[in-house]
This record gives C-alpha cells, sequence and structure tokens, in this order.
C-alpha cells in the first residue's frame, strides 16, 4: 500500500549511527572528491553530500585527528571481511 505525503513533504528515516562510525563517515566525506567517487547513477552523489550535511550538524564537526584515528581504529577493529 502506498503512503501519501502531504504535499511538499518529504518522508524522512531516523538512523543511528555509532559514534565512531559517523566520525571516521564525516572524516571520508570531507576529504573525498564526489566528482571521483563511481556512482551508477547522480542520486548516489547527492545522498553522500546530503549524508555529509546532516553530519555537519552533529558534534562529530569539531573531532581532533586523536579523536579520527581513535574512531578509525575503533570501527576497523572487528571487521570481519
Amino acid at each position: 500500500m502506498e503512503t501519501r505525503f502531504p504535499r511538499g513533504a518529504t518522508p524522512t528515516v531516523d538512523l543511528r549511527l555509532w559514534r565512531s562510525d559517523a566520525i571516521v563517515l564525516f572524516d571520508w566525506l570531507m576529504s573525498t572528491d564526489l566528482d571521483t567517487v563511481p556512482i551508477t547513477h547522480p542520486a548516489q552523489k547527492q545522498a553522500l553530500a546530503d549524508l555529509l550535511a546532516r553530519l555537519e550538524e552533529v558534534d562529530v564537526i569539531e573531532s581532533t585527528e586523536e579523536e579520527i584515528a581513535a574512531a578509525q581504529e575503533e570501527v576497523a577493529k572487528d571487521m570481519g571481511w
């Protein structure tokens, strides 16, 4: 069944991220030229830009180099692939 939203309203999703993931993603997005990221549709690039904009609204924007390194270490330590 299709859900209808009021005219002009954009449906949203609430997403909780591990703080370390948010720091790693923010740091990567800030240092990445989105024009060089392989995409198959322009909406993918826009979605990454939108994610960066949302991450800029939370306190990860103030992360120090030490916090970024610690977050990278924490996120990478349990990688099973």
